[in-house]
């Protein structure tokens, strides 16, 4: 695992050279097949981290966000989404990051989110959870009056879920913020919001 965690770490620190050199610059944006945005940025991330995973594990899989799977049956599969938040990346904002997990026989022993701006590091290997290098943890919230709840989009939950249910919780907790995406999660795995 320390290998993995090294190596999660390299993929984090390469992508993330190349997702600061567009970040608050001009570039243009295309949309997937699924009407999904993609930039220079996300693709030329996956890139080089499909390169690294390549030559470092070949005999490892790759799923990715922005290019085809491959050897979708290994033992070892490394899923990748360079940017998550791509609209608040074309927006110029910070509150994106980069996912990278690994998958031994379908399920998930590491977990990474880099924030590549911020230059914030998660990783978490079902044991334990460390924030650039320190142990962290999520906090104790007893009520949920006392809780901090964050979303990426309400209207995404209006749209594929119960937003009467949603909005009794909103009212109900103590802060609701829509900040979301992979940083909601970085807040989350900290110990900032519940």
């Amino acid at each position: 695992m320390t290998e993995f965690k090294k190596f999660a770490g390299l993929l984090a620190e390469q992508s993330g050279e190349i997702i600061r050199q567009y970040f608050r610059t001009p570039f243009s944006v295309e949309n997937k097949r699924d009407a999904s945005p993609v930039t220079i940025a996300d693709r030329k991330a996956e890139e080089v981290m499909r390169e690294l995973i390549m030559k470092e594990f070949p005999q490892h899989g790759i799923i990715g966000e922005e290019a085809d799977n491959h050897q979708s049956d290994a033992e070892y599969k490394w899923v990748l989404d360079p940017i998550d938040g791509t609209l608040n990346f074309i927006c110029g904002g910070w509150m994106f990051g980069t996912l990278i997990a690994l998958l031994q026989e379908n399920e998930p022993i590491l977990g990474v989110i880099h924030q590549p701006i911020l230059n914030e590091l998660v990783a978490g290997d079902n044991v334990s959870t460390t924030f650039n290098g320190e142990n962290v943890r999520v906090r104790n919230c007893d009520t949920i009056s006392d809780a901090a709840l964050l979303t990426t989009d309400p209207y995404l939950i209006k749209q594929y879920q119960n937003f009467e249910a949603f909005e009794k919780l909103r009212r109900s907790v103590k802060i609701y913020r829509g900040w979301g995406d992979c940083y909601g999660y970085v807040l989350l795995a900290t110990g900032q919001v519940d």
